[in-house]
């Protein structure tokens, strides 16, 4: 058999290209760190990495939307705490207020104070986020959420639903509150108010509001007592019962609920003692009641008993809207916690996918390092028996 010239050329030009193939293809292997350089290098695995990788992609988006939601969370914390302080002051305001050794001008001075704080609560309430969205407007973001009505009272105006946002594959999480669950409404459970209407003529004031009795048969309904003129006597009734004498103080009681009364009530006086939730729940409302109080000067025993009345009742409804507030902000805390909670789970299932991603694609360099010595190698055996068959010519020897 004669092996021709151009055989053994061709034949040693193939091997030493396959050489150089191997050998860029180890060292493309250690440039860029990966044992899958093209998908035909390993499809199965190249595939499992894929998926693997739209995985975490899915994840990061998923991180993305939970800094989203922690920074409104956060901002809404900040603002519900601004707002505990204005309701807390407003208290003490009028606690001050309601001492008898307040002059009328002195009252009028707190009015002035109180709209100050009244015009930083209505700022709280319309606070934008970093985006220029109102943070307490629901969907409707793009507009204020309390604004003033036809009547000049300052009433919620937003958008009822929360904003909600994906943050895990499940779990979609409201992102803060709506302004109405804050300043327009209190828990169910929320503190007893009496409220006396600005009708009454007499001098009549109640006073602590207590629960004696959770289990008794009617306990949390309201109740109504009117006073009456009968044959010379004042007397009470509840809720239309019968008529009892009154006497100056008393304690009336009814479902598991007493209430403190003094003074003088006068014929047609009534009052209302109802839990919170059935009362005025407006925080806007509250203060707007107490500057026209404080503003209107006292001239008689009639109107020192309506204004002590309402400064109670306002005191009251404080009470209950920072119980409020204090929830909400229990809630978005809660909130905050289950936030680091999948930031940590997040954490662990990406250290999963990298594990798995790497695995699959990333290089050993100790056996890369190996393979590239052998590659270098059989390349350079490669180029040496070319250039040596290149001189086995019969011609040499003529």
């Amino acid at each position: 058999m004669r092996i021709s010239t151009m055989t053994m050329y061709n034949q040693s030009n193939t091997s030493m290209n396959r050489q150089q193939t191997e050998f860029l293809k180890i060292s493309q292997q250690i440039a860029s760190g990966k044992r899958i350089v093209n998908i035909s290098d390993d499809p199965q695995a190249m595939t499992q990495a894929i998926n693997i990788q739209q995985s975490k992609a899915v994840s990061g988006q998923y991180d993305q939307a939970r800094i989203g939601v922690r920074n409104a969370l956060s901002q809404e914390e900040s603002v519900l705490n601004s707002v505990s302080d204005v309701y807390s002051r407003a208290k003490e305001l009028l606690i001050q207020a309601s001492s008898d050794t307040m002059s009328d001008a002195d009252r009028a001075s707190i009015a002035s104070e109180l709209e100050g704080a009244y015009q930083s609560l209505l700022g709280l309430a319309n606070t934008r986020d970093g985006n220029g969205r109102y943070l307490f407007a629901g969907y409707q973001d793009d507009s204020p959420a309390f604004a003033a009505g036809a009547d000049g009272a300052v009433q919620y105006v937003g958008n009822d639903q929360v904003r909600q946002q994906k943050i895990d594959g499940d779990r979609l999480v409201d992102v803060g509150h709506i302004g109405a669950d804050i300043f327009d409404r209190v828990h169910s459970s929320a503190n007893y108010l009496a409220d006396a209407p600005l009708t009454n003529q007499g001098t009549l004031e109640f006073g602590n509001i207590a629960i004696t009795d959770v289990d008794a048969a009617g306990f949390g309904d309201a109740f109504d007592i009117e006073f009456a003129d009968n044959g010379g006597a004042m007397q009470y009734r509840v809720n239309g019962g019968a008529w009892e004498d009154y006497t100056d103080p008393m304690t009336v009681s009814l479902a598991g609920v007493a209430i403190e009364l003094k003074g003088q009530p006068a014929a047609g006086d009534s009052l209302r003692v109802a839990r919170g939730a059935e009362n005025n729940t407006n925080i806007f409302r509250t203060f707007e009641k107490a500057m026209a109080v404080l503003d209107a000067p006292a001239t008689d025993a009639s109107s020192k008993a309506t204004r002590a009345n309402t400064l109670r009742t306002v005191m009251r409804e404080f009470d209950n809207g920072l119980d409020n507030v204090l929830t909400t902000r229990a809630e978005v805390g809660a909130s905050l916690n289950e936030l680091d909670a999948l930031d940590a789970i997040a954490g662990n299932r990406e250290l999963a996918y990298e594990q798995a991603l790497s695995q699959l694609v990333d290089l050993d360099y100790v056996e890369a390092a190996s393979q590239y010595s052998v590659r270098m190698v059989g390349l350079q055996a490669a180029q040496k028996a070319f250039v040596d068959m290149k001189g086995m010519s019969l011609f040499n020897f003529l």
